[in-house]
């Protein structure tokens, strides 16, 4: 087997099997595994959380909660296989990102970092520059959800809207929020719709100017 052999792989049960995590459990001790790119996603486990906000544990953990979210709405997705991948990738930055600071762990910018490294990761598989961009524009966007809900600075509801699609945004942050173990189901798809009303009224504020 070959690096895109795996990744070939990797993408077929993304988007054929109910649980994909099942597969990359199991792939997670294969040599191809421990080699560039994929040493992106295996230090995802060595990563740790705040455990107030993921009490699931490190970051292979919540990613692999989230993919099995993922794939249970993908059919939701206007482009499962960006959507999956995105998924997969979302917080690719966070190794990068984590930092302990008073006792605190904390990922500033993992969004952003993400982003470059999902580019990176992708490039090695792919020249598909459209695909590309979607995957990392989702993961750029990704934490757009928790920062309009409150009214952070860091909200940039307009580069959002013209980097990426809002509704997948939605759709991936409430698989994110629910690849969380004590979360309540309902609550998070209220925040969701609350995200994408604020979104709405952006809008129409952006008109009316």
């Amino acid at each position: 087997m070959r690096l895109c052999d795996l990744y070939a792989d990797i993408e077929r049960h993304l988007l054929q099997e109910s649980k994909p995590s099942v597969y990359l459990k199991e792939i997670y001790h294969h040599p191809l595994f421990l080699q560039y790119p994929f040493t992106m996603l295996h230090q995802l486990e060595s990563t740790r959380q705040s455990p107030v906000h993921h009490p699931e544990g490190n970051v292979w953990n919540h990613t692999l909660l989230v993919v099995d979210e993922a794939s249970a709405v993908k059919s939701r997705s206007k482009n499962p296989v960006v959507f999956m991948w995105a998924a997969l990738l979302h917080d690719i930055g966070k190794p990068s990102a984590t930092r302990v600071q008073k006792g605190k762990i904390t990922a500033y910018d993992h969004d952003k970092i993400g982003a470059e490294l999902s580019r990176e990761f992708l490039l090695e598989f792919t020249d598909d520059e459209n695909f590309i961009h979607e995957v990392s524009a989702l993961v750029r966007y990704h934490m757009q959800i928790l920062f309009v809900l409150k009214n952070a600075p860091f909200a940039d509801i307009q580069g959002m809207k013209r980097n990426t699609d809002v509704h997948e945004v939605a759709l991936l942050g409430l698989c994110d929020r629910l690849g969380r173990t004590n979360c309540s189901r309902a609550e998070q798809e209220s925040n969701i719709q609350l995200f994408l009303q604020r979104c709405r009224k952006n809008k129409e504020s952006s008109i009316q100017e």
